[in-house]
């Protein structure tokens, strides 16, 4: 597996998310991606504007974007499978650690330590990524109801109950003052 590692990312795109429930706007994993790298970056300024944290911003910005490589191999599994069971998890976890393996040795050796960082997150970039990564969940299921879609109700009440549950200020700030645009048809948030 040469080289494999930009064939592999930007394989992004043909991974399709959400995929046992219908969606309106289908999303891929390109596009996810991008849009946790831009809730990540807000996040940690966020932090660091608002609650005297001191976030490297662009490492975080940087790390979301790769956060979910090593779906490009196994594909987006959904919630209720991959956490059916802690054994599940457990097993899912070691796959994707297979697969990043897999794309980090197929670099030149003299990149290896700046790729392998973009995987080694320290507990405050885990914590932002991941609020990152349920935010724009909950965006999406606000898009689908918002566009007649009852299907990702349910997601939607869950995600707010787990951003909620992780504590993270950040976060919380990000959704009390920004969710409410996403609600919104594009000519009131023209007019604004």
């Amino acid at each position: 597996m040469a080289n494999a590692f930009f064939a592999m990312l930007f394989r992004m795109k043909y991974i399709n998310r959400w995929g046992i429930m219908h969606s309106v706007v289908p999303e891929n994993l390109s596009t996810h991606s991008m849009e946790v790298a831009v809730t990540a970056h807000a996040l940690a300024i966020i932090g660091n504007t608002y609650f005297g944290m001191n976030y490297n911003c662009d490492r975080i910005t940087t790390k979301a974007l790769y956060h979910d490589l090593p779906e490009t191999l196994t594909g987006d599994i959904p919630t209720p499978v991959k956490y059916f069971n802690k054994e599940t998890k457990t097993a899912y976890d070691r796959v994707e650690q297979a697969a990043l393996k897999k794309f980090l040795d197929s670099l030149p050796s003299e990149l290896d330590v700046d790729y392998k960082s973009m995987f080694d997150y320290t507990p405050d970039e885990k914590k932002i990524i991941k609020a990152a990564d349920k935010i724009c969940a909950y965006i999406k299921c606000v898009e689908e109801e918002r566009s007649g879609n009852k299907e990702f109700s349910v997601a939607k009440e869950t995600l707010a109950k787990n951003i909620s549950a992780q504590n993270c200020k950040e976060a919380d700030y990000f959704l009390e003052k920004f969710s409410a645009g996403f609600y919104l048809p594009i000519d009131t948030l023209i007019e604004e």
